[in-house]
């Protein structure tokens, strides 16, 4: 039974190999300190933190997260140490929430390798703090146990640690924070949380709740008209907007599919479209038979909620991703468990003199490696049966994907034809990691798009231990964005999305052929320093014009004839031609541009831009950096695994390139 410990109550631990989970309805930081029977750190080399997710009996995640899993092995901790305490902490620095009175009251729950809970605190009572110390374990009298602490600091990390006893606590906070905000540039997007009416099941959809059941029914009725830059009330004026959906525990998610909203001065515009429902969606059709008794059940794609097929294969691609890479990091936390005991068992034999030599030390050693060889084989079943099942799943999904979430090999692209509304999200490749090289899951980011692109360029090995020279790079990374940049031209309705480009040298002009060539391009690539000036001075006013436009509250009152488009500005072979104008201009675009329609995609390599120093370190974070081929840069926001990313490029001599954007530039030239 799991004990539910208040603020200062204890509780016992029986055993020593433990894994704390934290969950929060926002990202936050997980540390692991260890300190001696005062409580005191008494260095950075007892602290596991992103930075350094592994020090002696503790492992923590590689970044911030709004679920996090803590390994902890009380026996291989020094003997000096007697306690050790988990210390969440708000990012700094991000644009996210500042204290943790904003936010939904952490929980905490200790529990064995099998799952069990052993003991469970909810951190309820803080207000201005941004760290706090969540709970401690502590060693009494040869025994473990944990104790509910709850001890918040409104100077984040820093006075937490400096009221702990850590010399330089001030240095090791900021290297904490720097860690995470390097975490936070290279990470997956997050999919929308699951509500409990919008539960992702394997087995089956959970049923929609109609207005005769407590639930509630899809709006009808006409939609308001929409302008460009806004929209209005569902209600009407003065009615309050539909908010949106949540679960008990978590806070308001930016991604929830929605009804738009009107501006407010100073925020973002509203692009969401308005026809989103957010009501409890309907349960999909039951469109394969029931698995045979003791059988697992048929993968059917689109089998999770939405109100669309495109929203439930929206969904059912995160529940894959998601699925595998929790089997992954349980599959990887047995082999480590099976690892330690088996180093542990053959420590013992070895440190007495005794059994070293003879039968008895051989014995010993075979036990123990039958015993680690036991572990690991369990372990690996359950990885396979999991990778099996996904493996189906994946089978049947990619084949029934849209074009927007479809490789370019898939044949939906045959049949592809200009849409009338922006879809959900976008495809901009396959994600994967070693354990599973199979399975390949898609990577959909929401449009429009949140932050900009940068396609690394620079000459770096790839996954298979490949190299590519800095030109081989450069024009893999243009063919990469020209992929990006069509397609998302493709998945716009007519009209709808505008791409600018910048060549300064013209070293892009024969990956860029398919754009210039089929008219898709709203001027042709400009050249030179006038080029790089005029692009990024038009599209700096139109940003300026928008934003105050929107904070004066006039969103619909823009000039005759201003271009209402999402624009994309495509940047080559940064820095040169850039002076330190052009350079502030294209980080400001970076900045402000997506919240208001501009945005980004640079194929540079940052070393060439090293010059400039730290100035750009902004730039790059705001970033989402890809690569023109396979690497493991990208990290999930569950447990922090290291995915081996690889583009969705054109096959070789496929020319369903040029037929979609043909298409793409009869639609915009009739809709002109």
């Amino acid at each position: 039974m799991t004990a539910e410990l208040v603020r200062g109550q204890n509780h016992p631990l029986s055993q020593a190999r433990l894994e704390i989970r934290i969950s929060a309805g926002t990202p936050i930081v997980a540390v692991a300190a260890l300190g001696d029977e005062n409580g005191r750190i008494h260095g950075a080399e007892w602290v596991a933190h992103p930075g350094a997710p592994t020090q002696p009996g503790l492992e923590v995640s590689r970044q911030a997260a709004a679920d996090h899993r803590l390994a902890v092995d009380l026996d291989a901790v020094p003997e000096a140490v007697h306690r050790v305490s988990v210390l969440l902490a708000l990012p700094a620095g991000g644009t996210g929430p500042v204290r943790f009175g904003a936010v939904a009251a952490p929980f905490v729950a200790v529990t064995g390798l099998d799952g069990h809970e052993v003991a469970s605190y909810t951190i309820t009572g803080l207000e201005a703090e941004s760290a706090v110390v969540a709970l401690e374990l502590y060693r009494r009298q040869g025994a473990w146990k944990v104790r509910a602490v709850g001890q918040g600091y409104a100077g984040g990390l820093a006075d937490l640690l400096t009221d702990q006893g850590l010399p330089q606590a001030h240095q090791l906070a900021g290297s904490i924070n720097d860690a995470v905000a390097q975490g936070l540039a290279r990470s997956v997007q997050a999919p929308p949380p699951r509500t409990a009416d919008g539960d992702r099941s394997r087995q089956a959809a959970a049923p929609a709740l109609g207005p005769d059941q407590g639930g509630t029914a899809p709006q009808s009725g006409p939609v308001p008209p929409m302008s460009p830059y806004g929209a209005q009330t569902p209600g009407g004026p003065g009615q309050p907007a539909p908010q949106q959906p949540s679960y008990p525990g978590a806070a308001p998610d930016p991604h929830a599919v929605t009804q738009p909203s009107a501006p407010t001065a100073g925020g973002p515009i509203d692009y969401s479209h308005p026809r989103r429902q957010n009501a409890a969606p309907p349960p999909p059709p039951p469109t394969a038979a029931p698995a045979a008794p003791g059988q697992p059940a048929q993968p059917v794609a689109g089998d999770a909620t939405g109100w669309s097929m495109e929203e439930r294969l929206y969904n059912q691609v995160w529940g894959m991703f998601e699925d595998l890479a929790r089997t992954t990091a349980a599959y990887r936390s047995a082999v480590d468990f099976a690892e330690s005991r088996m180093d542990k068992e053959l420590e013992q034999v070895l440190s007495d003199p005794r059994s070293r030599i003879g039968g008895q030390g051989d014995a010993a050693r075979e036990t123990a490696r039958a015993r680690h060889a036991q572990l690991v084989a369990q372990a690996q079943e359950a990885l396979d049966r999991d990778l099996t099942q996904l493996a189906a799943e994946a089978d049947v999904v990619e084949p029934a994907l849209p074009p927007a979430y479809a490789r370019w090999d898939n044949p939906v692209w045959h049949a592809y034809r200009v849409p009338m509304e922006i879809p959900m999200a976008l495809r901009l490749g396959d994600l994967h990691l070693p354990e599973a090289d199979r399975i390949r899951i898609p990577m959909l980011v929401r449009l429009p798009l949140e932050r900009g692109l940068w396609i690394d360029s620079g000459a770096a090995g790839s996954s298979d231990g490949s190299f590519t020279d800095s030109h081989a790079m450069s024009r893999l990374g243009m063919e990469t964005a020209v992929a990006h940049a069509a397609r998302l031209l493709a998945v716009y309705p007519a009209g709808d999305f505008t791409v600018h480009v910048i060549d300064p040298a013209g070293s892009g002009a024969q990956p860029l052929a398919p754009l210039v060539q089929t008219g898709v391009l709203a001027a042709p690539p400009a050249l030179g320093a006038a080029g790089v000036a005029d692009v990024l001075g038009r599209l700096t006013q139109r940003v300026d014009l928008v934003q105050m436009a929107v904070r004066g509250g006039a969103a619909d009152s823009l000039p005759p004839g201003f271009d209402t488009s999402q624009q994309l500005l495509i940047v080559n072979d940064f820095p040169h031609g850039f002076d330190d104008r052009a350079v502030n201009q294209l980080r400001y675009l970076a900045d402000e541009g997506p919240a208001f329609g501009v945005h980004l995609m640079m194929v540079a390599d940052r070393e060439q831009s090293s010059g400039y120093g730290p100035l750009l370190d902004p730039l790059w974070r705001s970033l989402l950096r890809l690569t023109p081929v396979a690497d493991d840069h990208l990290a999930d926001p569950w447990v922090g695994h290291a995915w081996t990313y690889e583009p969705s490029l054109v096959p070789p001599g496929s020319h369903v390139l040029q037929e979609v954007l043909t298409q793409v530039a009869t639609a915009r030239t009739k809709f002109l």
